[in-house]
């Protein structure tokens, strides 16, 4: 079975022997240069569309516009896409009219960053670089090919996507292409939310996660993607709990300890604390009252913007509502504490437990509880085999109604409590529990 990098090779290979230019392209040649091992594989060629539909059969036309083909082999694929040059560009996305080269330099001068504009011969490895490129992977400089304004006017994404950039690979952006974002983080706004959601999700996930929201705020895209995270910034908190300072140190100092997170968890990170600023008082002490309750509502309405999944939103609003929930646990009843444990996904509440208190106070003491709690309980302890159903007391004589729900939720929590373990035992809880509504 093929992979991607020997299907480029084999591509490259092919279209050479026909007389057509053809090298390695953009990610795949940074990353090999970087010591990484590339997910996907690019070739850039003189090779009309038709030429290289021709040459291997299958393949199909994915951006047919912009000369760009697929071609596959068992279950891999790499694209395929003729030298161009761009022209036109209207929506802050796509250019209105694309023209085909023969030179690799017209198509690499149309390209994002210089680090991503690199050329290289699979067979012996050499590389070409009209752009300083490889000077600016050594350097750690993510700067634009040619005029940043121009650049970021073409296609506004490309913002995020230098920010992006700077935080996986640890690198600065370029004065001059840094300073053309502060110009212009409003046209972030025109870009499609789905588009931004991705970028912000990479951002999170690939690592530096911190470093990418430094940047989102320095560059001033943070206050038009997340106003609501960048209105953490001189929040303050107690000191007592939080001697690392305001609501946005802490928020960053979580997502620098973050360590391969899930798309949920990484997100419940961003938002756990999200409502502070709008529930910021002064009483006894500094008070954020029912910060985890709007703080869900509000994670559901910024994620709902950015169009995430349901599914993602779900996982996020619970992370929020429940993340002060850990505060409690040595004086729930087992009953209650059982329920907890038990909620779906518990390993993300708890890893959100964790990384909110060690970027704080630094105490573990309920984390260590819980902890010990998961490892003693056996799965059935948590769940047990219902004793009781709606069907039995409907047996019973009773009839359906609101007090059934209460009713099981009783017999459920004697049982979690080792009180009852027998049907009759539930049966005479239920009884008594509906009796008394």
């Amino acid at each position: 079975m093929a992979d991607a990098q020997s299907l480029a090779f084999k591509i490259v290979r092919e279209l050479r022997s026909h007389h057509h230019q053809a090298f390695l392209v953009g990610g795949c040649v940074r990353d090999l240069i970087l010591g990484r091992q590339p997910k996907d594989f690019d070739v850039a060629t003189s090779a009309h569309p038709l030429d290289i539909l021709s040459l291997f059969p299958g393949s199909g036309l994915v951006g047919a516009h912009f000369g760009v083909v697929m071609v596959k082999e068992d279950h891999v694929h790499v694209e395929v896409a003729t030298f161009r040059s761009d022209h036109e560009y209207r929506d802050g996305r796509r250019p209105e009219r694309v023209m085909f080269e023969a030179n690799p330099e017209a198509d690499v001068e149309r390209r994002d960053f210089t680090i991503n504009s690199l050329l290289m011969d699979p067979e012996s490895g050499e590389i070409t670089d009209y752009t300083g490129g490889r000077a600016d992977l050594q350097a750690g400089l993510i700067r634009t090919v040619g005029d940043p304004a121009r650049r970021f006017a073409e296609d506004h994404l490309r913002m995020l996507r230098a920010v992006r950039f700077a935080a996986r690979f640890g690198f600065h952006i370029h004065g001059e292409t840094m300073d053309a974002i502060r110009r212009m983080p409003e046209l972030i706004r025109v870009v499609s939310a789905e588009r931004v959601q991705h970028e912000i999700a990479r951002i999170l996930m690939e690592g530096g996660a911190r470093y990418g929201f430094e940047l989102l705020d320095e560059s001033g895209l943070l206050a038009e993607i997340l106003p609501e995270v960048a209105a953490m910034k001189g929040i303050e908190q107690p000191p007592e709990y939080h001697p690392e300072g305001d609501v946005w140190t802490h928020t960053l100092i979580m997502l620098e300890k973050m360590y391969h997170p899930s798309l949920s968890l990484a997100l419940g990170v961003l938002l756990h604390d999200v409502a502070k600023p709008p529930t910021f008082r002064r009483a006894d002490r500094i008070r954020f009252d029912g910060h985890a309750e709007l703080g869900a509502r509000m994670a559901e309405e910024i994620l709902g913007r950015l169009r995430f999944s349901i599914d993602v939103i779900r996982q996020v609003q619970s992370l929020v509502a429940n993340h002060l929930r850990f505060i409690e646990v040595k004086k729930m009843k087992e009953s209650t504490l059982k329920r907890f444990l038990r909620m779906e996904g518990f390993e993300g509440h708890l890893e959100l437990h964790r990384l909110d208190c060690e970027s704080s106070h630094g105490m573990l003491a309920n984390y260590e509880f819980v902890k010990a709690k998961i490892a003693a309980l056996p799965a059935e302890a948590l769940r047990p085999p219902r004793l009781l159903k709606g069907d039995d007391l409907i047996a019973a004589g009773f009839a359906p109604g609101p007090a059934f729900k209460r009713a099981l939720e009783a017999v459920e929590s004697a049982q979690l409590e080792g009180r009852i373990s027998t049907r009759e035992e539930a049966l005479a809880i239920a009884r008594a529990e509906i009796a008394a509504r």
